[in-house]
């Protein structure tokens, strides 16, 4: 049964402000021009389960401080979880005394207060829920349970639930002082399945800010069950070109490669093969990708970036043009572009939905490899040269046929960005969320 009050083990805001208060105070008297100071406090349970079993618990209560100071263009920063006020003396004391023999960089300085974030916070991003150990570990058990009436499924590989509350206040010497609560439920199932010698594993994976939001027990089993059943006795294939459709656990992949390679970061350093895109066409005229913050209770909205910087709507394609870049404060000044509140990275970056139905995509060609899963990281996003290990089913006559393992999948970013068609079936159940993907023309490297 779910308890109240879990909340109170969270440091309130009135005790982060007086830290980040002190330090502030206390940076400024000992000589820097500027500060930043970030402080967190955070209360994390995970429970892990084997077969049925309790398999692991632990707990933890995080409490913590980053201190960045500011002497003209020079620039230097510290961490520490003693937050008694002799430590913290220390502390700025140590990161003052380093930021005075720290070389200048001219693109040094806190953000443009104009950027803060001034806004209502009405995202619902906190659940006050609570679980108790023994909640935790039945969910868990009930999931393996699930898993384990399908006779296929010989064993779990581990599976877990975890329950995490923060709260959190960010402050710099122009005035910002702002923060909040956050929570976030996680549980996954993963199980071993056997036939005819042939032994796989799968899993299935939920998480929400809001409990009552995540897959209930029954789902999160059967649905790790069916996965690892559906990719035993698998073939090899011969090397080809085909046409590939992306499970959507494995198409929002290409989201975050894409993050990557429009950071003002890769931008200023020229390492990316997007850096002269902008305004040019990238995705072809179907494709829109969008970066929204302010989704309520979506994983990854937030309403300011690690700066203070108020997070903006993005529109970063535009029916196959490229908009905008990912920017912070420091990288921002290298391109001469203001920040857009991403010094955190991505919100709830995600493919607009396309036109077509998940049915509609595997009978779109007599023969299509539908890749559940990727191996390894082969992306190089200084040429857009991708390369990764895969498995999943092949697709005959728009029904799934056998399952493939053991084939390594090959393209150029520049080309699959052009060739991609999407379903119709966005949801949301990350902080990057695609459709169901196909890629026209990639090469698949067989036996």
């Amino acid at each position: 049964m779910a308890e109240p009050n879990y909340s109170k083990m969270i440091k309130d805001q009135q005790y982060l402000k007086k830290i980040a208060d002190i330090c502030l105070s206390k940076s400024k008297k000992l000589g820097s021009s500027d500060a930043n100071i970030l402080v967190q406090s955070s209360v994390s349970e995970n429970v892990n389960v084997r077969n049925k079993k309790l398999d692991g618990s632990e707990r933890s209560e995080n409490l913590g401080v980053v201190l960045t100071t500011y002497l003209g263009k020079k620039k230097s920063s510290i961490a520490s979880s003693n937050l008694k006020e002799s430590n913290l003396d220390e502390l700025v004391n140590r990161c003052i005394e380093t930021m005075k023999i720290t070389p200048e960089d001219e693109y040094n300085s806190l953000p443009d207060k104009d950027l803060h974030f001034k806004g209502l916070k009405d995202l619902d991003l906190y659940d006050e829920t609570h679980l108790s150990n023994e909640d935790k570990i039945n969910y868990i058990k009930e999931a393996e349970e699930e898993a384990f009436l399908n006779d296929k499924i010989i064993n779990t590989n581990g599976s877990g639930f975890g329950e995490n509350k923060s709260n959190f206040l960010l402050a710099n010497s122009n005035g910002f002082a702002d923060g909040y609560k956050t929570s976030q439920f996680t549980a996954y199932c993963e199980v071993v399945s056997k036939s005819n010698g042939s032994m796989e594993r799968d899993y299935e994976y939920t998480s929400k800010r809001f409990y009552s939001d995540i897959l209930k027990p029954k789902q999160l089993g059967s649905i790790a069950a069916e996965h690892a059943v559906k990719k035993l006795n698998p073939k090899k294939i011969k090397s080809e070109k085909i046409s590939l459709i992306f499970d959507k656990r494995i198409s929002k992949n290409f989201l975050s490669i894409f993050a990557s390679a429009i950071s003002s970061s890769a931008i200023a350093k020229g390492t990316t093969f997007l850096k002269d895109k902008l305004n040019q066409q990238v995705f072809n005229s179907e494709i829109n990708i969008l970066d929204h913050g302010n989704i309520r209770k979506a994983n990854g909205s937030r309403y300011f970036d690690s700066e203070g910087i108020a997070v903006v709507n993005l529109d970063l394609i535009k029916n196959g043009i490229l908009q905008d870049y990912l920017i912070d404060t420091y990288n921002g000044k290298k391109i001469n572009r203001k920040s857009n509140g991403r010094a955190s990275g991505t919100t709830n970056l995600y493919f607009q939905n396309g036109s077509k139905t998940f049915e509609d995509l595997i009978k779109s060609e007599n023969k299509i490899l539908y890749i559940k899963e990727t191996i390894g990281h082969g992306t190089n996003i200084i040429n857009g040269d991708y390369s990764v290990g895969a498995s999943g089913m092949m697709i005959e006559n728009g029904e799934f046929s056998y399952p493939v393992s053991e084939i390594t999948i090959a393209g150029n970013l520049n080309n699959i960005f052009k060739n991609i068609t999407l379903a119709d079936d966005l949801e949301f159940n990350y902080a990057t969320n695609s459709p169901t993907m196909m890629v026209e023309g990639m090469v698949v490297g067989g036996k």
